[in-house]
């Protein structure tokens, strides 16, 4: 079970382009992923068993001993180094800029950090850039003024100059600001994802390994209906886990263009319906699915696969994020040249303020964050409906419901 568990995290792993080292409670590294060695210059698991001082210049290494027994004994997840330079050390010896992520976690009751490590080095020179433009601007400034003293006739020319160079560095210190705000919101996303999906592996990993040790229990005849429990408890949490490494496998295949799609033929009718046979079996108690009856004439000429995914997908997050007793409506539209699906609940909507993100990788909004899931497949939705020359969007109110809205060509473009 414990090869299993480090089976998915390094899984997990590899599909972080930052840097993960993960340290026990003596600061010895006891897992990384490619990106962290390339990033000090090690080869494969060479890292592994080294102290994590052999990753610090020296000069820091007294205070670091503190700080770490510090944030352990704390137990909360936060950035480290906050208001001053953080540094690391590469195999060779060259010291860089980095930043780090810190996530406490305890795992068969020992306690471990997880850290996400980013090198820093092209913001900083960027930084510096802009304080050389500056310097730069400042000394031009003070020469202009000396030759304006000397020759009024050119003063028109000068101020020409000195405005350009002056949109030059707004310009310049705008898109700093603009770029080092969008990775702060990466860097905190990347960390709320590494716990959300240590959370959601670890809990269908532990339902496994429980029911795994019940069944030993249960070897009367009599006791079948709990041995089928536990197995249909072991074959749900598996199945779940399954879709999840799917779904790394599925954006893998999307950023590297390993997507073949097969386009046929096919009924509306018949992928509509196993959509909704299959979601009938999450349904909670009271809810129900209301669908078109009409469709029998409708048809399209794609793959059928994705528009199912989609449609499941969809249909699925409505189910899940509303209340019993409530009603999930399925409208299809079509004309010449596109088909049109609306999918309807009355759940608990998504906060306007997280509505900008809802279609990023990893992100749930706030309101989701106890209900199970990994914030992948709406990402993988709109890519795939993208790449087939469609479309999704959605509009939505908190705790009234949601509507989403894909549009697709009835062929390929």
């Amino acid at each position: 079970m414990f090869q299993k568990e480090q089976d998915v995290f390094n899984i997990l792993f590899e599909a972080v382009s930052e840097g993960v080292i993960v340290v026990n409670n003596s600061q010895n590294v006891v897992a990384t992923n490619i990106s962290v060695e390339k990033m000090f210059g090690y080869g494969n698991k060479e890292l592994i068993g080294l102290h994590i001082n052999e990753l610090i210049p020296k000069e820091y290494h007294a205070k670091h001993s503190g700080y770490f027994k510090g944030f352990v004994k704390q137990n909360v997840s936060r950035k480290m180094g906050l208001g001053r330079d953080l540094y690391g050390l590469r195999k060779d010896n060259t010291v860089f800029p980095l930043e780090i992520g810190l996530n406490p976690f305890e795992f068969q009751e020992k306690k471990y950090v997880m850290a996400l490590v980013i090198d820093i080095s092209a913001r900083k020179r960027h930084e510096q850039q802009i304080l050389e433009l500056n310097t730069q601007l400042e000394e031009k400034v003070l020469k202009r003024t000396k030759e304006l003293s000397q020759a009024v006739n050119k003063l028109q020319i000068l101020n020409t100059e000195l405005e350009a160079e002056n949109i030059k560095r707004i310009e310049a210190e705008k898109n700093t600001k603009i770029a080092l705000q969008k990775e702060i919101e990466l860097n905190e996303l990347k960390t709320k994802f590494l716990s959300l999906v240590s959370h959601e592996f670890k809990t269908p990993l532990s339902g496994i390994l429980t029911s795994t040790m019940l069944l030993g229990k249960y070897k009367l005849t009599e006791q079948q209906e709990n041995r089928e429990k536990h197995l249909k408890t072991i074959t749900d949490r598996v199945h779940y886990l399954n879709n999840i490494l799917n779904d790394f496998l599925s954006i893998d295949k999307l950023e590297t263009g390993k997507i073949k799609y097969n386009f046929s033929d096919f009924k509306l009718s018949k992928v509509l319906n196993e959509v909704v046979y299959s979601c009938n079996l999450l349904l909670k108690q009271g809810q129900k699915i209301k669908y078109p009856d009409n469709i029998d004439d409708m048809s399209l000429y794609q793959d059928e696969k994705i528009v199912e995914l989609a449609l499941s997908n969809l249909v699925h997050n409505a189910i899940k994020y509303s209340p019993e007793d409530t009603e999930i409506e399925i409208d299809v539209r079509q004309n010449y040249d596109k088909t049109t699906f609306d999918i309807k609940d009355k759940g608990i909507g998504i906060p306007k303020k997280d509505q900008k993100n809802i279609f990023n990788r990893y992100f749930r909004a706030e309101n989701a964050l106890l209900t199970q899931g990994t914030g992948i497949g709406l990402n993988i939705v709109k890519t795939h409906l993208e790449n087939l020359g469609g479309n999704i969007k959605f509009v939505s109110e908190e705790n009234k419901g949601t509507t989403f809205t894909i549009t697709i060509p009835n062929k390929p473009l």
